[in-house]
């Protein structure tokens, strides 16, 4: 069957990556997936937690809501356990990519706020995250071992998609989150059957799918740092 919005399976929706979209953060990214688009905000501060036991060494940590106009019922400020589970991920996928002894005695903080919910929500958030992070650290990516980005992907109508809107991933066999390096490295595999349980044939199909566009969001990832840096 073919997708709401038209998309070939292993196409990705329309990205858009706008740095500099904040005045105060040293680095700020606008990140649009279709119509989900987070608000990236990275802020480094010459200090780190207590518990941190090794000198010269750095921390990388984040924070994640959604306003309560983000989606079509209003929705509370006070972050719930959904949101503390996805600043947790944001901040797992970055401290997989920076050089923690490079950045030094530092602490960067990634703050993700969703303006508008459409689906794949935590996976903008790491993407545009992962750029905030770049023109924090020094408007390249001298301070990150490669970047990293996620994606959504899952099964639909018996057929295998990439980066699900919500209309898709509501009514999914199959629901999946990748946060994979540009060199094809997991951080993390989110995937649940809603229904049935799913093959090992069939996840092997997902991840492929899901590398097909975390190869793009990385693409699209340097190009934004190549075009705020001129």
């Amino acid at each position: 069957m073919p997708r709401p919005d038209g998309r070939a399976n292993d196409e990705l929706r329309p990205i858009e990556i706008l740095t500099g979209f904040q005045e105060h953060p040293q680095g700020s990214v606008l990140m649009k997936a279709g119509r989900t688009w987070v608000v990236c905000a990275a802020f480094v501060e010459d200090k780190v937690p207590p518990f941190l036991s090794t000198p010269g060494t750095g921390w990388v940590t984040a924070e994640y809501a959604m306003l309560p106009s983000a989606t079509h019922t209003r929705g509370r400020r006070s972050p719930g356990g959904r949101d503390k589970e996805i600043q947790r991920l944001i901040g797992r996928a970055l401290r997989g990519v920076v050089r923690m002894d490079a950045i030094g005695e530092r602490t960067l903080t990634l703050d993700c706020d969703v303006l508008q919910a459409d689906g794949g929500t935590r996976c903008a958030s790491i993407t545009g995250a992962c750029v905030a992070a770049g023109l924090a650290l020094g408007r390249d990516l001298a301070h990150l071992r490669e970047p990293i980005a996620a994606v959504s992907v899952g099964i639909v109508d018996g057929e295998v998609r990439l980066d699900l809107a919500y209309e898709e991933d509501a009514r999914a066999d199959v629901d999946m989150n990748v946060v994979m390096t540009e060199s094809g490295r997991l951080v993390e595999v989110q995937g649940t059957a809603e229904r049935e349980p799913f093959s090992r044939e069939q996840l092997d199909a997902m991840l492929g799918m899901a590398t097909i566009g975390i190869r793009r969001l990385c693409e699209l990832q340097r190009a934004a740092l190549a075009a705020a840096g001129e």
